[in-house]
């Protein structure tokens, strides 16, 4: 029965390291994933600075032809002032003179604001593009990364299918088949009894139960089921004998003090 148990407790080791690679293959997708993500998101704030960019462009250019219009316009109405003849038409002419240049001043304004924003642009853009030439050799790297862990996890995984179909033929197929069908339910199948209790599920031992570890059997938990078993190279080392304070080294007895009235 020491054999089996030793096959059963090999076992359970490969079945946990094998489940611990399947966990570990299913995150290194995530990492990739991620990276992308971060990819992603740094190109399209990058494409909206470039966006934002052309827009301040095509609006001083618009700010530049509505300037040159007013101007034209100015030009114009101070060619006529030669020509009036009446007060009214030079108070009129006056007026869109000053129109004209009160809007090119709010023009002219609006290009300044322009350029200051495009400054702040453009130095957000370099700094996005600088971030996406970064972002796209993280995840380069972190694919080569994902492409050398996936072939390390699969040698090994390789090495424990190996290892787990070698054990499984030396373990009673009875034995087994209860291993399997416990391992199912729970993710193990079999678990240590320390100090009267089950490692598996922490519940406690019957004394009669931890008895018959003890002494080499199998048996399952009343807990959880899985199959128990002790390991006496786990059993904690007996304490040394404590020496009697009452006694000295050379094996006398101390004598004590006379009570008073004895």
């Amino acid at each position: 029965m020491q054999e089996q148990i030793e096959h059963l407790v090999k076992l359970q080791a490969v079945e946990t390291e094998r489940g611990r690679l399947i966990q570990q293959t299913r995150t290194l997708p995530v990492l990739i994933a991620e990276a992308q993500s971060a990819l992603d998101a740094m190109q399209k704030r990058s494409a909206a600075a470039s966006d934002a960019l052309n827009r301040e462009d095509s609006l001083r250019t618009k700010l530049d032809r509505e300037v040159e219009q007013h101007r034209q316009k100015a030009a114009r109405f101070k060619s006529q002032q030669d020509s009036v003849t009446t007060t009214a038409q030079a108070a009129a002419i006056e007026h869109e003179l000053s129109f004209a240049s009160s809007e090119i001043e709010r023009l002219e304004n609006e290009e300044f604001a322009s350029l200051e924003r495009t400054e702040a642009q453009e130095a957000a853009l370099a700094l996005s593009r600088k971030q996406v030439e970064e972002l796209a050799g993280t995840l380069d790297k972190t694919r080569e990364y994902v492409a050398g862990e996936q072939k390390q996890i699969a040698e090994q995984q390789a090495v424990l299918v190996a290892e787990r179909e070698q054990l499984r033929k030396q373990i009673d197929p009875d034995l087994l088949s209860r291993f399997d069908r416990i391992a199912a339910q729970r993710g193990s199948g079999i678990a240590r009894a320390d100090n009267q209790q089950c490692m598996g599920c922490r519940m406690g031992v019957r004394p009669q139960v931890w008895n018959q570890l003890r002494e080499g059997q199998l048996l399952n938990c009343d807990s959880c089921g899985r199959l128990l078993y002790w390991d006496p190279a786990m059993a904690p080392a007996a304490k040394p004998a404590q020496p009697d304070p009452d006694v000295a080294d050379t094996g006398r007895a101390i004598r004590k003090p006379r009570q008073a009235g004895a």
